[in-house]
């Protein structure tokens, strides 16, 4: 039973339900109407109340159609496999500890004397390095902050600016990690599908009319098809967005480095709220994960707030290995290396697929190919898992209709498996027909 006059009061009964199990998930409040009568109430002291529930994400407005409690938030999937598994592991998308730095050779740079707190939040050298990386893609003045990685970043600017129910506009399918964090911070995830020039604008353009508070977008290596924004196709975003200077824009370009398509700028001038965000986990590994973090004055004054009140700045240790790493001699030649090497793998396996007559599309970038279908991946994913393969089903990455596809993880492919990868993979696919939608040049 609810209980209150006032709309903390409602708001305390309702939660209090919600916690004890007595409202379980799904369950349909009274309407505005009904309850006011019911507690002798105004209706907007209920209408204020629900709008608290929703904000705080324990009920979801429905419209005409009532609000409802929310559902729990289930578990998503993560990147990445268990260390003791039997099969070759093609599904992790993780680059190739091959082409990673090798710690010990950094160790010695690591400063002896302790960083305390009130020392800069960002070692000079590092911010010199960072501003000259993203400056020369950037057309505007820009303050420059340091996250954990790029997951890290996004999910600290959402929490900036965002508030539980808001809507925020990304591509579908989407990285794993993106969707995890929309979820847990209880946001609204509004698809856009995207081809292989990125997301499509007609898409976009009906998210963005329907009230979107935000924008997330990967220019290059999209996780999970690997397909990159084309120039055209990022003039057409940018003059959308044009139109909206208010939408928070986020562009995540974790490839950044190793890439081998240009990059395209798609922030509009006057886009009030926005950052670039650029990781090394890719180039220097996981462990030496930190993402610089490009963005307007406002952004940064509250993404600071985040990261600077004690304990939540990058650790100095972290800075001073990565930049010992980035600033070393050969560190250009060990980018171009991991770049050419993860180029070759994917035209070897895109290549080996055609010869078998499994055609897709050659712009991948990225650790992983694509193979988009038309139908579900499972039976295709249990028939490689029997083989000895563990790839990844494409619809862990599905918010829409476009997550049907199969994503293969390159990074560690020698010639001989990337052959008999393709051999078992035609086999399967042509038996399924019509499942394998073939994706054309």
């Amino acid at each position: 039973m609810i209980i209150g006059k006032t709309a903390g009061e409602i708001f305390d009964s309702i939660r209090a339900q919600v916690h004890s199990g007595d409202l379980a998930p799904g369950t349909l409040l009274p309407s505005v109407r009904e309850l006011a009568n019911a507690l002798g109430v105004n209706r907007n002291t209920v209408a204020l109340a629900y709008k608290r529930l929703t904000d705080a994400g324990f009920a979801v407005s429905k419209g005409r159609n009532g609000t409802v409690i929310r559902d729990a938030i289930a578990e998503v999937e993560l990147e990445g496999s268990t260390a003791d598994l039997a099969l070759r592991d093609l599904a992790s998308g993780n680059p190739s500890a091959d082409v990673l730095p090798q710690l010990s050779d950094l160790v010695a740079f690591i400063r002896s004397s302790p960083s305390l707190y009130g020392e800069v939040a960002i070692r000079p050298d590092l911010e010199k390095a960072g501003r000259t990386w993203l400056q020369a893609d950037l057309t505007s003045a820009f303050d420059l902050n340091l996250t954990g990685g790029a997951v890290d970043a996004v999910e600290r600017v959402l929490a900036s600016w965002l508030i539980a129910g808001d809507r925020v506009a990304v591509e579908d399918p989407c990285f794993l990690s993106s969707i995890s964090t929309l979820k847990h911070n209880r946001l609204q995830v509004c698809p856009v599908p995207v081809d292989t020039q990125g997301m499509q604008p007609e898409a976009l353009a009906s998210q963005l009319e329907a009230g979107v508070k935000a924008v997330i977008i990967t220019p290059r290596a999209h996780n999970p098809t690997g397909y990159g924004l084309s120039a055209e196709r990022a003039a057409q975003i940018r003059t959308l967005l044009q139109a909206y200077p208010q939408v928070l824009v986020i562009v995540d370009d974790h490839f950044s480095l190793l890439s081998t398509q240009d990059y395209h700028h798609v922030i509009p001038a006057n886009t009030q709220n926005w950052v670039l965000i650029r990781s090394t986990s890719k180039f220097l590994g996981p462990d030496l994960r930190l993402a610089f973090v490009a963005s307007d004055g406002e952004t940064s004054a509250r993404l600071r707030q985040r990261l600077n009140a004690g304990t939540n700045w990058v650790s100095h240790i972290l800075q001073d290995l990565a930049g010992a790493s980035m600033s070393s001699p050969q560190f250009a030649h060990q980018i171009a290396e991991a770049r050419q090497r993860y180029q070759q793998q994917r035209e070897a396996l895109v290549v080996a697929l055609k010869r078998y007559g499994v055609t897709v599309s050659p712009q991948h970038d990225g650790l992983n190919v694509w193979i988009p279908l038309v139908g579900d991946s499972a039976t295709i994913v249990l028939q490689m898992a029997q083989r000895g393969w563990l790839i990844r089903g494409g619809e862990s990455f599905a918010l829409g209709s476009a997550g049907n596809g199969l994503r293969i993880t390159v990074a560690d492919l020698n010639p001989a498996e990337t052959e008999q990868i393709a051999q078992s993979l035609a086999v399967f696919l042509s038996a399924s027909r019509p499942t394998f939608l073939s994706q054309q040049a």
